[in-house]
């Protein structure tokens, strides 16, 4: 079944927006964590919300799934690393309407170097999002699989942090550390920093050791667990080569129906 996106409606001045600022956060590889940020993010604005993907990640993976290499001239990391220049200056249009995005570039693996001993170290990206806050009504945030200054930095600046997590033998390892480093968040930096939930990705319903790691991951998060499932899929992991959402490589297909699911549940949420 093709999703169908009614608009979401917001004040005509802008008043009244969201402003929802969403991590994807795991310092766990290979859980989907890019695959949720860009059909999350396409999701939410294909409701007409006007919507922000920040790739933080130097991998770009998250920018090479909606942009070629040509289209990108300047980074996050030059937005954040160079005084004369704001997120204004970096962000691209994507083809999805209301969808832009602010690209990465293997250069970001240096701000780690670049930013120590820096006061601002821990809050560049916060200041520097300043600039376009005002523009969108969601912002979401791939983050690298670490815990490093580049994750830290997105935890400072959000007001919501999404969890992915595979329904694998793994899948919990490493949540301490990540829930540890929330609490230090929230106990100084970014105390308004919530965890918007915990979505359950790369599930596969035939076998039985992922039903037990899904019921497992139910009884450690509880009722922050979304009651959305996203499934394996073959759709989800073809789309980001021909430079497509799910949305529109494969409307029909269940990654699509999940990710849209998945909007609703987060829009509900904020």
């Amino acid at each position: 079944m093709r999703p169908i996106f009614p608009p979401v409606k917001t004040g005509s001045n802008g008043s009244d927006r969201l402003k929802v600022i969403v991590s994807i956060t795991n310092q766990k590889g290979g859980v989907g964590k890019t695959t949720t940020a860009i059909n999350l993010s396409a999701a939410i604005a294909e409701k007409g919300l006007k919507t922000l993907l920040v790739d933080l990640d130097p991998q770009s993976n998250a920018t090479l799934s909606y942009l070629d290499r040509k289209q990108v001239e300047k980074t996050v990391y030059d937005a954040l690393t160079e005084k004369d220049l704001t997120f204004k200056d970096i962000v691209v249009r994507s083809s999805i309407l209301h969808l832009d995005i602010a690209p990465s570039a293997i250069s970001l693996a240096k701000l780690e170097s670049r930013l120590v001993g820096e006061l601002d170290g821990h809050f560049r990206l916060k200041d520097r999002l300043q600039s376009v806050i005002a523009d969108y009504d969601y912002i979401v945030l791939d983050t690298p699989p670490t815990l490093g200054l580049l994750t830290v930095n997105a935890l400072v600046a959000s007001t919501h942090l999404l969890i992915p997590i595979q329904s694998s033998y793994f899948s919990l390892e490493g949540t301490d550390d990540l829930l540890e480093t929330v609490e230090k968040i929230k106990a100084r930096p970014n105390p308004d920093l919530q965890i918007l939930g915990v979505v359950i990705t790369l599930h596969d319903k035939r076998t039985v050791l992922a039903r037990d790691i899904r019921k497992q991951i139910k009884e450690v998060f509880g009722s922050k667990v979304f009651k959305t499932v996203i499934s394996k899929s073959v759709r989800l992991e073809e789309s980001p080569a021909y430079k497509e959402s799910i949305f529109t490589f494969a409307p029909e297909s269940s990654g699509a129906l999940d990710y849209y699911r998945l909007s609703e549940e987060v829009i509900s949420r904020v």
